[in-house]
């Protein structure tokens, strides 16, 4: 992959595209990039096609691509190659050889699906610093170690705390869906536990691909259904 991002202006935050086909995750992903502070949604791509021809566009640089490996029209390994951006990879592929491939071939982070909705979140904001380390002229040793370490996310400890509050959160997720007389919408769920829609939505969606929850959708007298969850 020929990795070229643009410089890291401290008065510019990184653009980030993602690469998903299924467009619920998508959205879920591009949730968190703009609740990252440092970080905007650049764009959304359902194929490797759209993807290079969105980093084709004569517009502001991307800096980073989310990157799913199973696309509709051609191996996400194919594209992570082909990027002239940074990228990390979030897949439910997880064997061996395709992680050490895609690390290869320039992923600067590998997140297995489904994992915890503060992990990409993590990530991202190493990214940040990473940026901010490595937009210098030249590194000392301690600098570039720092970088890379920024790339790895939060130490042991604070691995530690994200885990106990997303275990909270979980619970508090699952405490309003028993309560409640039917199934509930993301929105439903966030007001009652007093969080955003958009972090009730990743919480409801890695249950759902956990099989802890069910969803359906909801439809209404007009206008889009809207997805509501309930326990099996």
């Amino acid at each position: 992959m020929t990795t070229s991002p643009a410089s890291a202006d401290p008065r510019r935050p990184l653009s980030v595209l993602v690469v998903d086909d299924d467009f619920r995750v998508a959205a879920l992903h591009g949730d968190v990039v703009a609740e990252t502070p440092g970080c905007v949604v650049a764009g959304t791509a359902h194929s490797a096609g759209a993807a290079l021809r969105f980093l084709e566009q004569d517009e502001a640089p991307v800096d980073l691509a989310l990157v799913d490996l199973y696309l509709p029209d051609g191996p996400g390994l194919e594209l992570l190659r082909a990027l002239p951006c940074d990228a990390f990879v979030l897949s439910a592929a997880s064997e061996g050889r395709t992680v050490r491939t895609a690390l290869a071939a320039g992923a600067l982070a590998y997140l297995i699906k489904p994992f915890p909705p503060d992990a990409l979140g993590r990530r991202l904001r190493g990214y940040v610093r990473y940026r901010q380390l490595t937009d210098a002229d030249t590194l000392d040793q301690r600098a570039l170690d720092d970088a890379l370490a920024a790339l790895r996310g939060a130490g042991d400890g604070g691995r530690r705390a994200a885990t106990a509050a997303h275990t909270v959160t979980r619970e508090l997720v699952l405490g309003a869906l028993r309560e409640a007389a039917g199934p509930l919408s993301a929105g439903e769920v966030a007001a009652m536990i007093g969080v955003s829609r958009a972090t009730a939505q990743r919480y409801l969606a890695d249950m759902v691909g956990r099989g802890a929850l069910r969803m359906r959708l909801r439809y209404g007298v007009a206008g889009r259904p809207e997805q509501e969850y309930r326990e099996p």
